[in-house]
C-alpha cells in the first residue's frame, strides 16, 4: 500500500476510535490532525470543506473525512478514509446489540437504560439550541421553521419536510432578491403532504432495511441527530419495525460509541435482522455520502459561489432543527414521566449548556444517576 494511504487508514483508524463528542468535535480533531500537525491541506481549503458537507446529506464530520481522504489519496483515499474512520464505531455499536439482545430485559441493565434516556433528551436539546442559534439567520427562516414544527408535530413525512423546506428557503430568497420589501406572509401547510430477548422482526427482508436506510442516507441533511426524527417517524410509527423504547434504547447505546452518530443504525439493524441486519444497515446509510462526495469534491469551488444553493441550504438547515425540535417534544413526553426523569434531564441539560460537558460523560452521569435513584427506591 503507498505511504499516503496507510497515512490515512492509520489516521481515521485512530480518530474513528477517539472521536468522542459529535460532529463539531470531530472536525475540530481533523483540522488539528490534517492542518495544524500533518499540513495535508491549508486552513482555507480546509474551511470550503467544511462548508461544502453542509450542501449534501449525509454525516457532515464522516464526510469531511471522506473529502480530506480524496484531497490526500483520490477516490482510494476517499474510500479509505471513511471506511476506517465508521469501522470502529460499527464494530463497537454490534457488539452493544449483542449485549442489548441478550441482557437487556435484565433489571440492573435496564436501570442504567432507565438513567440514560434522559441525558439524551439533554443532547438532543443542546443540539438542537446550538443548531438552532446558527440556523435562525432571519424572520422569514423563523417563520419557515415554526411551520416545520408543526406539520411534523401533525404527522408530516420528514424526508419530503426537509426537500420542500429547502426549495421554499430558496423560493423566498428569489423572491426578496426581485422585489424588496415584499412581505413574507404566506407559509402553506399544504406543501407538506402527510404520510399515513432476540429483538429481530419477522418478515422483514434485508433487502427492505436496505432500500430504508438508503433512502435516510441519501435524504439526511443536517445534524446526526436529524437520524432520530427519521427513525421515529419511519421505523416506529409507520413500519413499526421498532418500539419507541427500543428506539431511545438504540441512541443511547449508540452514544457510547466515538465516531459518527449513524451507526446508531448498525444497532437498528442488528434489532431488526440480527447480525446481516446491522452490517446491511451500516453499509446502506453511509454508501450515500461516499457517492455523494466523489461527486462533489470537483464542484466545491462553483458550490461555494451559489447563492441559490446557500439559500437552500439556510431553509433545510432550520428546517432540520424543527425536526429535531419535533422529536425532542415527542421523546419526551414519553421518557419524562416521573420526577426522577426530569431531575436528571434538567442536570444533562446544565451540564452540556452551561459547562459544555461532553456527550460521553454526560450519557455516563445518567446512566450512574439512574442506578442510584433505583438503590433509593425512587425509580
Amino acid at each position: 500500500m503507498p505511504k499516503r494511504l496507510r497515512e490515512i487508514a492509520l489516521l481515521f483508524f485512530k480518530l474513528g476510535c477517539i472521536a468522542f463528542g459529535g460532529p463539531a468535535a470531530h472536525i475540530g480533531m481533523m483540522e488539528d490532525e490534517t492542518v495544524t500537525r500533518r499540513q495535508w491541506l491549508t486552513r482555507d481549503h480546509f474551511l470550503d470543506l467544511v462548508g461544502a458537507t453542509n450542501l449534501i446529506p449525509g454525516p457532515n464530520s464522516t464526510e469531511m473525512t471522506m473529502h480530506i481522504g480524496y484531497e490526500r489519496g483520490g477516490w482510494r483515499g476517499l474510500l479509505l478514509a471513511g471506511s476506517m474512520f465508521i469501522l470502529p464505531a460499527a464494530t463497537i455499536t454490534l457488539f452493544l446489540a449483542w449485549l442489548y439482545t441478550t441482557y437487556g430485559t435484565l433489571p440492573q441493565v435496564q436501570t442504567l437504560l432507565w438513567g440514560i434516556k434522559p441525558a439524551v433528551l439533554a443532547i438532543i436539546l443542546s443540539a438542537v439550541w446550538k443548531l438552532g442559534r446558527k440556523a435562525v439567520k432571519n424572520w422569514g427562516l423563523a417563520g419557515l421553521g415554526a411551520l416545520v414544527l408543526a406539520a411534523v408535530l401533525f404527522g408530516a413525512d420528514e424526508v419530503l419536510v426537509l426537500l420542500v423546506g429547502g426549495l421554499l428557503g430558496m423560493l423566498l430568497w428569489g423572491l426578496v432578491r426581485h422585489w424588496q420589501g415584499l412581505p413574507l406572509l404566506f407559509f402553506w401547510p399544504g406543501f407538506v403532504q402527510q404520510t399515513p430477548g432476540s429483538q429481530t422482526v419477522p418478515g422483514v427482508s434485508l433487502i427492505d432495511l436496505a432500500l430504508f436506510f438508503l433512502k435516510v442516507g441519501a435524504t439526511l441533511y443536517g445534524s446526526g441527530y436529524v437520524l432520530v426524527a427519521y427513525l421515529q417517524g419511519g421505523l416506529v410509527e409507520q413500519l413499526s419495525w421498532m418500539t419507541q423504547e427500543q428506539l431511545l434504547d438504540a441512541i443511547a447505546i449508540g452514544q457510547f460509541t466515538p465516531g459518527p452518530v449513524l451507526t446508531t443504525a448498525t444497532f437498528v439493524g442488528y434489532l431488526v435482522a440480527g447480525l446481516p441486519g446491522g452490517i446491511i444497515a451500516t453499509v446502506a446509510i453511509f454508501l450515500p455520502s461516499f457517492i455523494f462526495v466523489l461527486i462533489l469534491n470537483p464542484l466545491i469551488p462553483k458550490m461555494r459561489r451559489s447563492q441559490w444553493l446557500s439559500a437552500f441550504l439556510d431553509a433545510v438547515n432550520v428546517s432540520a432543527v424543527a425536526l429535531m425540535t419535533a422529536v425532542l417534544i415527542l421523546l419526551g413526553r414519553a421518557t419524562l414521566t416521573s420526577w426522577p426523569a426530569a431531575v436528571i434531564a434538567l442536570a444533562a441539560a446544565v451540564a452540556s449548556l452551561r459547562f459544555q460537558v461532553s456527550s460521553v460523560w454526560i450519557i455516563l452521569g445518567g446512566a450512574g444517576l439512574g442506578y442510584l435513584f433505583s438503590l433509593l427506591g425512587v425509580t
